[in-house]
């Protein structure tokens, strides 16, 4: 088993003003080589968004975008014609694939939004770009799939091999993952305690596991997880 244990104050920072980002990976002007990605996880971006504010138009292509809103509310619009307003419990997926053009802001005058945005590389080049969005209501004391690259009526598709899980508990929960061979994890506490393989993790503190069967969990609050290929 290879263990890599990320303090969450050692994540890349960003700070525009209207904009409040911390970076798991390198992104913008954050740049580590040793953090390029994990896997066919290229970004995991923890963004907080001022009243009013947001990004204008942009492009992207060939990735899997997904959005996890935490708090607050946010507008999108894309090429496709997509219109949306999420808030937390919404996660949505856009398929940038042969290209895509979208803006997001925060739909409020008044509050913060706060959200993680997550890039996973697409198996396929220049399919065509789709949007989709869900609401989650997760299970106390389990691990809930909301992402996958299977299709499913009970998760979001991607077209990627990957899977991404929430996890919310309000007492200690233990469970035992099984990650297949030639596939990452990578966990990150949003709130609360976890213990993972006996490493403790508290608020943002996230961990990359490779080359193991069974992983054992402790937790007691909200996890994010995310399987990809390696």
């Amino acid at each position: 088993m290879r263990i890599e244990f990320h303090k969450a104050e050692l994540r890349g920072k960003g700070d525009a003003g209207w904009l409040h980002s911390r970076f798991s990976f390198s992104f913008a002007d954050y740049y580590d080589p040793k953090r390029m990605g994990f896997g066919k996880l290229r970004v995991l971006n923890d963004d907080i968004i001022e009243p009013g504010a947001g990004f204008d138009t942009h492009p992207h292509d060939n990735m899997e975008i997904i959005t996890i809103v935490t708090e607050g509310s946010l507008r999108h619009t894309d090429s496709t014609g997509s219109t949306a307003i999420l808030k937390p419990g919404d996660i949505q997926v856009m398929s940038a694939g042969s290209g895509i053009l979208h803006s997001e802001s925060n739909a409020s005058d008044t509050q913060q939004l706060k959200l993680f945005q997550i890039w996973i590389e697409a198996k396929e080049k220049n399919i065509q770009p789709r949007h989709e969005e869900r609401r989650f209501t997760l299970t106390k004391n389990r691990w809930t799939e909301v992402v996958s690259g299977k299709k499913s009526k009970d998760s979001l598709y991607i077209h990627q091999d990957a899977r991404i899980f929430l996890g919310n508990s309000n007492k200690e929960y233990i469970s035992n993952y099984k990650l297949p061979k030639g596939r990452g994890i990578f966990m990150m506490v949003i709130k609360g305690d976890a213990e993972v393989e006996g490493k403790s993790l508290k608020d943002r503190d996230a961990i990359t596991i490779t080359e193991a069967k069974q992983i054992t969990i402790k937790a007691k609050g909200s996890l994010l997880a995310i399987e990809v290929p390696l």
